[in-house]
């Protein structure tokens, strides 16, 4: 499968050149390009993007706050003719930096990056299935996947799958270090909620087919943006 890729630079020269180098890359595939940071943000809000070249100096918004606007960015490379800017970009997590002008050599050094990137996650996912936890005197394996919430019980906390009930000795906050953060979210200080069970947000409420939970009223907006972000669809 091709990797999806997303250019925005104010320049047409720079446009160019790096479409250029996507098109002569079997791997890559052209998605847009964007003169206009502003119009780009709203693209990847909607859209799924593997890779993001991004400018640093463009005149409505710099790749620095835009790439902040981003709450789940896709793997970028920084392109600028400001070597200055480059610590700034590392400190965002950024792949790579490409100062201005590089080769294709230079560019597809950057993309490989990108795959050992994206190949380390997909074997972390891949592994990191299952958790082990000890409930009545035995060690049981909960797939991940089953878990549809998790919530305190004094010392205690009670793991609920879509088929049981596990009562074990463990922490909330322990629990869940141990869980992918992409999976969960705490909607209280007492639970902690699988998305993908998700079926219905009412007021400070939060359902899981026939379980309801209450959401805090401190994380409550939080929660909301985390689970809906712009995926509401209304008139």
């Amino acid at each position: 499968m091709k990797m999806k890729c997303l250019i925005v630079d104010d320049e047409p020269l720079a446009r160019n050149g790096l479409e250029d180098f996507i098109q002569q890359t079997p791997f890559l595939e052209h998605a847009k390009s964007f003169s206009s940071a502003i119009e780009a943000l709203e693209y990847v809000k909607q859209h799924i993007i593997d890779i993001l070249f991004l400018d640093i100096q463009m005149p409505d918004m710099t790749g620095i706050e835009f790439m902040k606007a981003l709450s789940n960015p896709p793997q970028v490379i920084f392109t600028t003719a400001h070597r200055e800017f480059a610590l700034d970009g590392f400190e965002l997590n950024a792949v790579d930096f490409l100062l201005k002008p590089f080769s294709y050599s230079r560019f597809l050094k950057a993309v490989d990056k990108t795959i050992a990137i994206d190949h380390k996650k997909t074997e972390k996912e891949e592994i990191k299935n299952h958790i082990f936890i000890k409930c009545d005197g035995m060690i049981i394996k909960v797939l991940i996947n089953d878990i549809t919430f998790i919530e305190t019980a004094k010392d205690y906390i009670k793991i609920h799958t879509k088929d049981s009930t596990y009562l074990t000795l463990v922490s909330l906050k322990q629990i869940e270090k141990e869980l992918p953060k992409e999976k969960f979210i705490r909607v209280h200080r007492y639970y902690l909620v699988a998305y993908n069970h998700i079926t219905k947000l009412e007021g400070n409420l939060i359902y899981l087919g026939k379980n309801k939970i209450k959401i805090s009223r401190t994380l409550r907006s939080q929660v909301y943006e985390a689970i809906i972000g712009n995926k509401l669809i209304e008139r």
